[in-house]
């Protein structure tokens, strides 16, 4: 099965090279958002009971059509008013069916937004900070620890925080202590599928005192309280809020039935 992540990768890196010709960074520098103060997502995770970042997604490569008619603006509101830590926005457009402009349009609350970007490029920093965005993800996958490096100060010196996500354990070789969130993918690019309980392994490998999300093919309540129970801090979740016809209801939903039981 195809690499489905090599695959965006190389697609990103011509869509990058596009868009900076048309949109200089000093262009990106002029936007409103550019000079705002972002939010700590890593204080509202640790604040947070339920440690959900609720995502607004309308398809993937696996799903081509998720919610295609869903509104990012109200979904943000929704999901921020009835509970979410964070709220992750995908960017991408070829395989996600996202924008940029998504960020600004979710902005119309006080819950951190993370832009859930295939980042390859400095350059895509910017963009996150230039339209409204308060926490980025990097890919151990995609990126040397140098890249990581590199990338996590230029986030850094912009206001931003960093989320940096790996799907296999020979990728701990790249964490930095700079990193302010740990994300652990459930779910294996190569063949799609979701193994929680290698995502739990993982997740014993790492320091207790890491902040530690886990990512993808969280499909239910019992999934949940597994992870909880084993280490993780942070669930990220779209797919299930948003195949409902009220994502940010849904949400609403699992949060009482997790406090319920």
């Amino acid at each position: 099965m195809i690499n489905i992540l090599n695959e965006i990768a190389q697609h990103k890196l011509r869509e990058v090279s596009e868009v900076k010709s048309k949109v200089p960074l000093g262009k990106l520098q002029q936007l409103p958002f550019y000079n705002r103060t972002c939010l700590s997502a890593k204080q509202s995770m640790a604040q947070s009971q339920n440690g959900i970042i609720a995502e607004f997604k309308r398809k993937s490569p696996s799903q081509p059509n998720i919610n295609l008619d869903a509104k990012v603006e109200q979904v943000a509101i929704d999901y921020s008013d009835n509970g979410a830590a964070a709220i992750s926005i995908l960017t991408d457009q070829k395989y996600f069916g996202g924008s940029f402009n998504f960020l600004e349009q979710a902005r119309e609350n006080d819950t951190p937004l993370l832009c859930k970007e295939f980042i390859i490029d400095s350059y895509q920093i910017h963009q996150a900070k230039a339209h409204g965005a308060d926490f980025i993800l990097l890919i151990a996958a995609l990126l040397s620890k140098a890249q990581i490096l590199e990338f996590t100060k230029i986030a850094k010196d912009l206001g931003l925080e960093v989320l940096l996500e790996f799907h296999a354990g020979e990728e701990f070789e790249k964490l930095i202590n700079e990193v302010d969130l740990v994300g652990i993918n459930n779910r294996d690019l190569k063949t799609f599928e979701v193994d929680l309980q290698h995502s739990i392994a993982m997740r014993n490998r790492l320091p207790e005192d890491r902040i530690v999300i886990a990512e993808s093919g969280i499909h239910s309540v019992e999934d949940y309280k597994l992870l909880k129970q084993n280490g993780f801090d942070g669930f990220l979740i779209g797919e299930y809020f948003m195949k409902q016809e009220k994502p940010g209801q849904a949400l609403k939903q699992f949060i009482q039935s997790i406090n319920e039981n």
